[in-house]
């Protein structure tokens, strides 16, 4: 309802992070849920899929979601369920036991925003050794495998298709 004036900062630093800084501000009291939508794949571009990357979450809670994938309001344990990436696993190890076949789901890394920002996830490309530490000070992470894409041209006619990235949307949590 309110008029709502935002600012997004990406800086990349000496230590190889980059740090995405958001800032809204309204007239009126307004929701606001402000993210990012990168897609990821430590491999390098055109390198194919990312099944392999190893993710650790560090979420003991993830949002149940219905038959059209809209969050229904419940925090459910992730032990013991395909969305228990409390330890290393593979995003392509358990894809067959979601029902969509891959994931677009929000997990729970706090009960509310932080102060500042927290170790939240880490993603490992065994091929190249690269790792992907995501800190923040937002409750909540979607974590996306690209599990709509449809073939894509990108630069140099690589093609880009289902689970070629992934995405780590931090945020509060979805409605």
């Amino acid at each position: 309802p309110g008029n709502l004036k935002t600012s997004v900062t990406y800086v990349l630093t000496d230590d190889n992070a980059l740090a995405i800084e958001y800032e809204a501000t309204t007239d009126k009291t307004t929701p606001v849920n402000l993210t990012n939508h990168t897609y990821f794949n430590l491999a390098g571009a055109g390198s194919g899929t990312v099944l392999d990357h190893r993710v650790t979450l560090h979420a003991q809670r993830y949002l149940e979601t219905d038959a059209d994938m809209v969050p229904t309001g419940r925090l459910l344990p992730v032990a013991g369920t395909p969305f228990d990436f409390t330890k290393p696993a593979a995003i392509g190890a358990r894809n067959s036991q979601i029902n969509v076949g891959g994931y677009d789901h929000a997990f729970v890394l706090a009960d509310k925003p932080r102060s500042k920002p927290a170790l939240d996830a880490e993603v490992f490309e065994p091929k190249t050794g690269r790792v992907m530490d995501l800190r923040t000070d937002q409750p909540g992470v979607q974590f996306y495998t690209a599990t709509y894409t449809t073939a894509l041209k990108g630069l140099g006619g690589a093609t880009y298709d289902r689970f070629h990235g992934f995405c780590l949307e931090t945020q509060h949590h979805p409605d």
